[in-house]
């Protein structure tokens, strides 16, 4: 067959559990030599990551493709007529459409492009431009980061918040985990930090008042329920770009679960949607940075000392309610720190847990 032969339409079928450099590989050759081209992403109930989050992630990658999904709980097994029949009837009804070319990189690709009724197209069955799996992914997802798009890699970034109350370090905490990661070197050469976006919010609300009235203080600026909501946004919107450009583990200068701490400082009480959003993303670990041993520093956007108490209590209340894991840091930065990095090491010592696909006699 020539290797520039084109075809109406194309059908590339795997797991995707996780998509990776190869799987994409595969797709972007199909889609170069197809009118038009289908990803079937087959995913079985047992496994733990979703379908829908499996066809999102390949669709992001590949806008100009038809990606479907379907759950397939049959075991897979090469030398049964009947159970690759069975496959063959979800496979039919997903696809939907006769198939002129099935692209594959597996050995049983003949089979399945035979059963298609369409050509089989081989591409890298030896994994020489791509040296991964889903097997292997699934194993050390650290080990095959460079092979991870920038949706799988969000989904798997560890991701350790730092709050805390007023001038207690948590800018200079994430700051100084971020530094100590990417120091050593590889794969963690990309760590990042997600600054808090509160702060630059009311950093422009008090240019706002000022150049109103240049004698304006903190004091003077005032703060709507309304305005939390956004605020909490913009926060997981950074962390969320965040995630998807640097190593296995993020640190962030607080989030949406803590904006909903502050909306209860300043309103009085809590907020629904701020609520909502911090429910919507994981966060692996907490560090709630303690009002002791930190002297207060009044930078021009703090009220006073007196709150730090109160609110240290307030997050430790909320993230032991709420099962949230976190871990108290007392003691002066180098303190900090060091205990910081061994709870985050012990978190990146657990490894990510996937569930085993369904057995396949070969």
């Amino acid at each position: 067959m020539s290797g520039d032969e084109r075809f109406g339409h194309g059908l590339v079928l795997g797991k995707f559990y996780p998509p990776h450099a190869g799987h994409h590989h595969l797709v972007r050759t199909a889609q170069d030599r197809c009118e038009r081209l289908t990803v079937l992403v087959c995913a079985a109930s047992v496994e733990s990551v979703p379908l829908a989050d499996r066809v999102a992630w390949m669709r992001e990658a590949h806008p100009g493709v038809d990606v479907v999904g379907a759950v397939d709980d049959i075991p897979v097994d090469l030398h049964d007529p009947a159970v690759w029949e069975a496959h063959m009837a979800i496979f039919r009804s997903a696809v939907g459409r006769p198939v002129d070319a099935v692209f594959t990189s597996e050995a049983y690709g003949a089979e399945l492009a035979r059963r298609f009724g369409a050509r089989e197209v081989c591409v890298d069955p030896d994994r020489t431009l791509f040296p991964v799996s889903g097997t292997a992914v699934r194993a050390d997802p650290v080990a095959c980061w460079e092979f991870l798009g920038p949706a799988v890699r969000a989904a798997l970034t560890r991701r350790v918040v730092v709050l805390g109350a007023e001038s207690t370090g948590t800018t200079t905490l994430s700051r100084d985990l971020a530094a100590h990661y990417r120091a050593r070197g590889g794969v963690w050469a990309g760590t990042g930090w997600v600054a808090e976006y509160g702060r630059e919010y009311s950093e422009e609300k008090l240019a706002a008042a000022r150049a109103a009235d240049p004698a304006a203080s903190w004091s003077d600026v005032t703060f709507a329920s309304r305005e939390f909501p956004v605020i909490a946004r913009r926060q997981d919107e950074a962390e969320e770009r965040a995630a998807r450009l640097g190593s296995p583990v993020l640190f962030c200068d607080t989030d949406s679960f803590a904006t909903g701490i502050w909306h209860e400082r300043y309103m009085g009480g809590r907020n629904a949607e701020v609520e909502k959003t911090a429910a919507l993303t994981r966060r692996d670990l907490y560090l709630l940075t303690d009002d002791a041993d930190v002297p207060f520093e009044d930078d021009g956007l703090r009220d006073g000392p007196q709150l730090r108490p109160w609110m240290t209590g307030r997050f430790r209340e909320e993230l032991t309610a709420t099962g949230r894991p976190f871990l108290t840091l007392r003691g002066d930065r180098a303190t900090r720190l060091a205990t910081a990095v061994t709870a985050v090491d012990a978190l990146l010592a657990e490894g990510r847990r996937f569930a085993d696909p369904l057995p396949e006699n070969r």
